[in-house]
């Protein structure tokens, strides 16, 4: 029997042409979400939560979790696009489309200091604004952090707090210290590890993988990015979590059973679904 996994974050709003990971990204056709769905099935993945990231794939997300069976949506603006989002516009947008059951969280958001796409002011006040809209939705957030935490954290502090009984969200796919993620448990919010897991030179996210306790974490694939090893370069997809999951368990020296059982457990209680 296949062991059951669940995808924390996968963007089946995108895909790339020839198998290789080349040139921007497109959107997928519905035969082709179909097909990604069912390779992951096959892989024993049950669940996906898709995440928005800009202005037109919002809709795009709820659609495609509406068709599918165990595939569920987040609304929300990435920190690159922060740029493009205007409050009245999109909290409005937002507001309509989680009148759908399959909207069970508000992401991708957060702050991305490494690349810098849109202001830092800017990235501050537009994931201020999402935080907010979710906690007043009772929705738990999908959160992007690169280089970012020493904002992030207070941010969360002040417009998002939890506790480890009264989960806010996760940190999607989780390549800070052990003491960020120590303060992200505290605050309410669960670690999410992608397949950066498998990557050679990311001692760092094993260490953290390692400190930190499983029945706080999720696994992801970032899909199409961040395949794990054997498929580096070419386009991830939900049907390869399985690896990352391995990993996960070879780190933390329990069985892949274990992982995916507090994992996908830990799926269900925090976006409330099956």
């Amino acid at each position: 029997m296949t062991t059951e996994l669940a995808d924390s974050h996968g963007h089946l709003t995108m895909v790339f042409d020839g198998g290789e990971m080349k040139g921007a990204p497109r959107a997928p056709s519905a035969a082709e979400v179909k097909e990604l769905v069912g390779r992951a099935r096959d892989a024993g993945v049950t669940r996906i939560l898709v995440p928005a990231t800009e202005p037109g794939d919002q809709r795009r997300t709820v659609e495609i979790a509406e068709a599918h069976e165990g595939v569920y949506a987040a609304v929300g603006f990435h920190p690159h696009e922060a740029k493009e989002f205007d409050e009245d516009r999109d909290l409005k947008l937002f507001e309509e489309l989680c009148a759908s059951k399959k909207v069970v969280a508000v992401g991708e958001i957060g702050l991305d200091y490494h690349y810098d796409h849109s202001p830092r002011d800017v990235q501050k006040r537009v994931v201020a604004a999402q935080l907010c809209f979710a906690r007043g939705r009772k929705l738990p957030v999908l959160l992007h952090n690169r280089l970012s935490e020493a904002d992030l954290l207070p941010i969360l502090e002040k417009e998002n707090p939890g506790s480890p009984t009264e989960l806010r969200g996760v940190f999607h796919s989780f390549c800070a210290d052990v003491a960020t993620g120590e303060r992200a448990l505290a605050l309410g919010y669960l670690v999410s590890f992608s397949g950066m897991l498998t990557f050679k030179a990311a001692d760092n996210v094993r260490e953290a993988a390692a400190a930190l306790p499983l029945a706080s974490m999720l696994i992801e694939t970032d899909a199409p990015y961040l395949a794990p090893t054997p498929f580096r370069g070419k386009p991830n997809e939900s049907a390869f979590l399985p690896k990352t999951a391995a990993r996960l368990a070879d780190v933390k020296g329990v069985s892949v059973a274990e992982v995916a059982r507090a994992t996908t457990d830990n799926f269900g209680r925090l976006f409330r679904v099956p």
